[in-house]
């Protein structure tokens, strides 16, 4: 039987047609609705919009990968080398029947093509942001840098989901996918915030003393190390080494392997010799993250404590609980009751929410010696 070229760039015309289809509905809606407003306050929304559909991209990506569809289409960027598995339903029909239980099915080749098509609309949004970005850059007072950033950053996004496909679930390449995510989501909640901050009227930056803004920052940065161990954790599957809490197997310090565990480069698996990953390595890559969730958990509760004294960052410190408390309650239901669908995918999106949420704290305040006003940040600080 012929093989399947990891890379098939035939149906690519069609998907890009089906990217710009699924766009134009947020495009229209955002140009009808907005039609009158400045032009900061119009691309404060397109931001909005696509920022939401961003994040929807983000918890379906979990979705395709933990209902093991991330192959169900194993060649890039169509399916068997065409744009839906409609026209590919002969060749899923002879894979799904040579191993029903295997990487390529009906359901999972349509799921794996949802994403594909979600992900292409969101790349057309995001060039309509840059391009809107250039036409209005000297008629609003926020730098071009950072939307220009956001479309190089969605390509090398593009790039990293095709190296997902044809190096077969790599983990490293499948967190580094995540964290690509993560980061898309951070940039566009960054230039909505700017272009808030430059629309008329707008409310000057909080001030923050300059110790509270360091500790915003410190756990920003502890966030972004815990997403990353989360999703080295979902990558490698290793949720189900520990089916207890707060203990391990029993035990507060379980037998581990951390040379394995943590040996980045190296198949789906399998360690760098090529044999089957020992389960005391999936064992330390998922109590590594447990022992880092609580340092997390603490630095959070921190930071609200002392952002609750300052006016204007209730709100945030509010938020902030909440998402702690839910990334608790969904790790927690991973665990104990065999790692159920919606509560893994809840996990994602309460990660990609604190990101969003600590990005705004981050872009929408300044240190108390700082100048203020919108003019200053939105030269100065990056959005």
């Amino acid at each position: 039987m012929e093989t399947q070229p990891l890379y098939d760039l035939a149906p690519i015309a069609r998907i890009m047609f089906l990217g710009v289809v699924i766009a134009l509905g947020p495009l229209a809606w955002v140009w009808v609705r907005n039609r009158h407003a400045a032009p900061a306050q119009r691309l404060r929304r397109l931001t909005l919009v696509t920022l939401f559909l961003t994040f929807d991209l983000v918890l379906f990506g979990a979705f395709t990968r933990l209902t093991d569809s991330g192959l169900g289409c194993p060649d890039w960027p169509g399916c068997y080398g065409s744009a839906s598995p409609v026209g590919a339903s002969s060749a899923i029909a002879a894979a799904q029947e040579a191993m029903p239980t295997g990487p390529v099915t009906f359901s999972k080749a349509w799921i794996e093509m949802i994403h594909r098509y979600l992900a292409t609309a969101v790349g057309v949004l995001i060039i309509v942001l840059a391009s809107v970005s250039w036409i209005e850059r000297r008629r609003i007072s926020v730098s071009f840098v950072w939307p220009l950033v956001t479309l190089v950053w969605v390509c090398l996004q593009g790039a990293f989901g095709a190296l997902t496909v044809t190096m077969k679930l790599f983990p490293a390449i499948v967190t580094l996918h995540l964290l690509g995510g993560m980061a898309l989501l951070a940039l566009l909640r960054a230039q909505a915030t700017g272009y808030a901050l430059a629309s008329p009227g707008a409310a000057a930056p909080v001030s923050l003393p300059p110790n509270t803004r360091l500790a915003l920052g410190l756990v920003y940065g502890l966030l972004w190390i815990q997403i990353a161990l989360g999703g080295w954790v979902s990558t490698n599957y290793a949720v189900l080494a520990c089916s207890d809490f707060p203990t391990c197997q029993g035990s507060w310090w379980p037998d581990m392997d951390f040379q394995h565990g943590f040996t980045l480069w190296r198949e789906l698996g399998q360690n760098r010799a090529g044999e089957a990953i020992a389960f005391a390595a999936l064992t330390a890559i998922h109590y590594v993250h447990r022992l880092s969730a609580y340092v997390v958990f603490a630095a959070l509760f921190w930071l609200v404590w002392r952002l609750w004294s300052v006016a204007g960052m209730r709100n945030t410190a509010l938020w902030l609980v909440a998402l702690a408390l839910w990334q608790f309650f969904t790790g927690l239901t991973n665990v104990v009751l065999d790692w159920p669908l919606l509560a893994a995918v809840s996990h994602t999106g309460g990660a990609a929410a604190l990101v969003v949420v600590m990005t705004s704290a981050i872009f929408s305040t300044r240190t108390a010696h700082q100048p203020s006003g919108a003019s200053a940040l939105a030269t100065s600080r990056p959005i």
